[in-house]
């Protein structure tokens, strides 16, 4: 179907209906990543096993800030369906673009979660609990969506040369769901529903992890092979830590949550799972963070320059810091509380660099302009040749 956008005016006058028209035909779905890593800056921030004046208010503000932004992308979006359509088919079957319908989903459910953990001191609890429901509802029916139709569309549709990371973005969205599905329990009916909730937490939890474990030897298995990453697509080795770090962050709600909804065996079967799940996890989570950042300083020197793909440094580094936090209250030890301030002061850095730089790209444009073809350069003999 041809694009809805108007005609081009004559001389070369441009209408604002017109530039408001193409500023969202090459807005993709990869922007909702700046949502997931503003919403897990007030979340992450509020969880910190440390007292700081203030801090929950700040956090608050950044909340609502994720929220106005949530809302302002999928306005946008939605224009961007309606006057746009071939340039979204055109995403659906772009396999570098296609994966990225996984961050619509862990962007709702990422401010759903803030929606009870913090928007609840300014809007109140019943809304907040509404607000919860409904995005909570709507992520995870979308990321669900998502975990099936993408894989399905890489098989039968996409033309794929190498593996990505950004293979992990629509089958760890389940396992952002499993994680902040507990959120709601107590506001549910006690008995069948509070079960019924926790254990199709557990179900998703169960989809993300072993799906990931089919995707990341594939992503591995490409660096070994064919060598570093296009500087560009450097940063999107941090995408890595979010089946980790929701993984153990998922473990961790589920045994606080457990006690009193499942009989006493289970819940304790939980609150060991989570000390012996998400110990290992987070070790290797920090093995492949060390990897990853060395990897990120060589691309750096070489000359990477800022992108959207920035935006990785962000939400999966959150929930490194939400799961350390967790196992600090289930171990009582000081080493993992230490671990969520550090991976924070991080968090707190990357999301303010990521965020400084699209502020610019959007004043000037840069960041909503079409992408600029791809220069004719002879392909090297192999792909290690430099």
């Amino acid at each position: 179907m041809a694009s809805l956008a108007p005609s081009r005016p004559l001389l070369g006058a441009t209408t604002p209906g017109a530039r408001a028209t193409r500023s969202v035909r090459h807005l993709g779905p990869n922007w909702y990543a700046s949502v997931m890593g503003t919403s897990v800056v007030g979340t992450a921030g509020a969880a910190l096993p440390v007292t700081v004046p203030g801090l929950r208010t700040v956090c608050t503000a950044v909340w609502a800030l994720s929220l106005a932004m949530l809302l302002a992308l999928l306005t946008a979006r939605a224009a961007h369906w309606h006057r746009h359509r071939d340039q979204a088919r055109a995403h659906l079957l772009d396999p570098a673009v296609a994966p990225f319908y996984g961050c619509l989903s862990m962007a709702l459910l990422a401010v759903g979660g803030g929606t009870l953990t913090l928007g609840r001191d300014w809007i109140g609890l019943p809304a907040a609990v509404a607000l919860d429901a409904v995005l909570f509802t709507a992520g995870t029916a979308v990321g669900l969506a998502a975990a099936v139709a993408v894989p399905y569309l890489m098989v039968v549709r996409h033309r794929i040369e190498q593996a990505s990371p950004v293979w992990l973005l629509p089958v760890v969205a389940p396992m952002v769901s499993a994680a902040l599905g507990p959120l709601l329990l107590p506001h549910l009916p006690e008995g069948q529903a509070r079960q019924t909730l926790l254990i199709a937490c557990y179900a998703m939890f169960g989809i993300s992890l072993l799906a990931t474990l089919v995707m990341l030897p594939l992503v591995f298995g490409r660096l070994v092979l064919d060598g570093p990453l296009p500087l560009a697509l450097t940063p999107t080795l941090f995408l890595v830590l979010g089946p980790l770090g929701q993984s153990t962050t998922a473990a961790n709600a589920f045994a606080d949550a457990a006690a009193g909804v499942l009989p006493a065996t289970y819940a304790h079967g939980f609150a060991a799972f989570a000390v012996l799940y998400g110990v290992p996890v987070t070790g290797f989570a920090l093995l492949w963070l060390a990897l990853a950042g060395a990897m990120v300083v060589r691309a750096r020197r070489a000359g990477m320059g800022f992108a959207m793909t920035w935006w990785a440094f962000t939400f999966p580094v959150g929930t490194c810091v939400t799961g350390a936090e967790g196992l600090a209250r289930h171990t009582g030890l000081d080493a993992f509380r230490w671990l969520a301030i550090g991976l924070y002061a991080f968090l707190a850095a990357a999301w303010l660099v990521a965020g400084t730089h699209t502020v610019r790209g959007l004043v000037s444009g840069a960041l909503l302009a079409a992408p600029a073809p791809a220069p004719a350069v002879p392909v090297p003999a192999t792909a290690r040749t430099r």
